[in-house]
């Protein structure tokens, strides 16, 4: 198939899946009509100076973009921002609608193809379940009770009402990132505590 510069572009199709590997994001998003969803796109090292954009649409060679780093969204619908340090980039779609359903993560290739990851949101108007999964963006997943991620110890416990809580046990610095519940995208920060003791003496 051709890309919208009428280049030709060879994807690698497992069970029906195109994978690119310049680009991850989650696949697909449980959200509420009428909310916001921030959704995060990672990138190869070599586009963290390039444009990145928000495309909206099912096919890629027809998807219109919405939102460019270097062009901001006017109306207030769509916004984006992108951390350089992690190499990720961040997507936000406001007052979400049952039209909201198709999205692609896209880094601008200049005098090239654009390289994009598509994303689907299901929009309802209630609350959203699905089976125990805590996953690490771009990395692995803990899928039972308890599990590790990098090493981090993760528990993770379920009411009958539907609550759940998550543990990280061991955290570092370095965990910070996008983590994902039922394909619900959550972003953590760990920063290191400077502790001040009275018994301490300096030199």
């Amino acid at each position: 198939c051709s890309n919208k510069s009428g280049n030709k572009i060879l994807y690698l199709h497992f069970d029906s899946l195109i994978i690119f590997h310049s680009i991850t994001t989650i696949s697909k998003v449980s959200v509420t009509a009428g909310k916001s969803v921030s959704i995060p796109c990672l990138y190869d090292s070599r586009y963290m100076n390039y444009v990145k954009y928000l495309c909206e649409g099912y096919y890629w060679n027809y998807c219109n973009y919405v939102v460019k780093t270097n062009k901001p969204d006017r109306s207030g619908k769509y916004s984006i921002s992108d951390d350089k340090n992690q190499k990720i980039f961040t997507v936000t779609i406001n007052q979400l609608t049952n039209k909201n359903t198709d999205y692609w993560c896209v880094v601008e290739i200049n005098g090239g193809s654009d390289h994009g990851e598509s994303f689907q949101l299901s929009v309802s108007s209630g609350k959203n379940s699905g089976g125990m999964k805590w996953c690490r963006l771009g990395r692995n997943c803990v899928t039972k009770s308890s599990g590790s991620i990098d090493g981090t110890t993760v528990t993770i416990h379920t009411t009958e009402l539907n609550v759940f809580t998550v543990t990280m046990s061991g955290l570092k610095p370095e965990d910070s990132g996008w983590y994902w519940y039922i394909q619900i995208p959550v972003h953590l920060t760990v920063t290191e505590k400077l502790i001040n003791s009275k018994y301490c003496k300096r030199s």
